[in-house]
């Protein structure tokens, strides 16, 4: 198979969740491990940093491996899901796979996969490990897929387990209250790792507690020791002064990542840093700052608050339940205009009224679905906003709704496009 036939075999012949959902999952790690096994068990030839939560998993990953990149480590950086190419999941100081490896993997495990019929995240996650043990990275940062204790990506062993927060979203799967999420979360940490918790959160602290002291694992709580003194808009970067309280020490960032929730995963961030350096890494103070600056640029991160347009306003981002939204709202409140359109679509498997309660009645609507199995028709999509008096028109998918948001809106207007990774990605 060449490559386009490959991607093809991954997406077509495999269970893939952003395709099927909760049917495409295989729970437990067997699979994984014999995928491994297969390759010469590449998850134990590198060190690693292990990021799960329900929000900002991602782009904390993306930071830490542009501060890893900008010390000079050779950093891996496994993350899903893709916005436009496969290859976007498995990174080396920024570039994507190597087309080849991928052929060159997929024909490795033929056999296994006959065998085990395992789905695509699996198949995936045991090639961004053989990718990262073949290229010799120095750490590879690895973001869970989903949860964590039953995720793929859990049969590492990390110098850190880092947990960003815990809100709802897939219950199906992980439990309908935050301690059940909060339990399957904690499922990466590991005995005698360090672990951050970026934002204390009391409902769900004793989880932590527990698991980390049965473990015996030193637990750290980035909000506990970080403080955010002073926030601000500049230009598409946020410019945060954050003081260490036990030394106060106080340091201005300017993060080219322009969401003000980025503010608690800066924290989770600095946490993870600082004990990182305890265990020996070289992460110079003057580096970590410069990385911090320039993440897009040395990651390839995309869909965070994302300003692609200025006259109109037009950002991307990729926020999708109910906490997600919830911190876009807050941003929309700082934000100045006119009007403010909203291209929106949603998968089926969220819970879709809570989400459509939050947004502004103001807004005009584009109501579309991004071109997946999983994705919410357009038109339930508008008659369920109707009920929340969220007023619009449908498109038959992402494009239409896009262009019409461009024709209609002015230069003083805002253009938002959120609702999943999926529309975001298709813009």
């Amino acid at each position: 198979m060449d490559y386009s036939q490959t991607l093809d075999f991954l997406y077509n012949q495999l269970p893939v969740f952003t395709k099927q959902g909760a049917s495409a999952i295989r729970k437990g790690l067997d699979n994984t491990l014999a995928l491994c096994a297969a390759l010469g068990n590449p998850e134990k030839q590198f060190k690693s940093v292990h990021i799960a939560g329900t929000n900002g998993k991602g782009s904390t990953s993306h930071m830490l491996a542009a501060i890893f990149q900008e010390a000079g480590y050779k950093t891996g950086l496994y993350t899903s899901p893709h916005l436009k190419d496969f290859r976007e999941r498995i990174r080396v100081n920024g570039s994507m796979i190597d087309p080849l490896f991928v052929v060159d993997i997929v024909a490795r495990l033929q056999p296994a996969i006959q065998e085990l019929q395992p789905s695509f995240f699996e198949v995936t996650v045991a090639m961004a490990f053989s990718y990262f043990a073949e290229q010799g990275v120095d750490i590879a940062i690895v973001e869970v897929g989903l949860g964590g204790r039953l995720d793929s990506t859990n049969v590492i062993t990390p110098s850190l387990s880092l947990i960003t927060n815990i809100s709802y979203d897939h219950m199906q799967l992980l439990g309908n209250t935050l301690p059940e999420i909060a339990t399957e979360k904690a499922g990466i940490i590991k005995p005698g790792v360090p672990v951050v918790i970026s934002e204390t959160q009391t409902e769900v602290a004793s989880v932590f507690y527990n698991t980390a002291t049965s473990l015996q694992a030193p637990l750290h709580y980035a909000d506990q020791e970080f403080l955010v003194q002073d926030s601000q808009p500049k230009g598409t970067h946020l410019q945060l002064a954050i003081l260490h309280t036990p030394t106060d020490h106080a340091r201005t960032i300017d993060l080219d990542l322009g969401g003000q929730y980025q503010e608690k995963n800066v924290l989770g961030v600095l946490m993870a840093v600082k004990l990182l350096q305890q265990q020996g890494w070289h992460l110079p103070e003057e580096g970590i700052y410069q990385a911090l600056s320039h993440v897009k640029q040395l990651t390839g991160l995309h869909g965070r608050w994302e300003v692609i347009q200025q006259h109109p306003l037009t950002v991307l981002d990729v926020g999708h339940n109910e906490a997600g939204i919830t911190e876009i709202v807050q941003q929309l409140s700082r934000q100045v205009y006119n009007q403010l359109h909203i291209v929106i679509g949603f998968v089926k498997d969220k819970d879709i009224e809570k989400v459509l309660s939050l947004l502004p009645k103001t807004a005009h609507y584009y109501f579309c679905q991004a071109q997946i199995e999983r994705a919410l028709e357009a038109d339930v999509l508008t008659r369920m906003a109707l009920h929340h008096g969220l007023l619009g028109h449908t498109f038959a998918n992402v494009q239409l709704a896009y262009h019409a948001a461009q024709q209609a809106a002015h230069a003083e207007d805002m253009i938002l496009v959120c609702g999943s990774f999926f529309i975001v990605g298709e813009i």
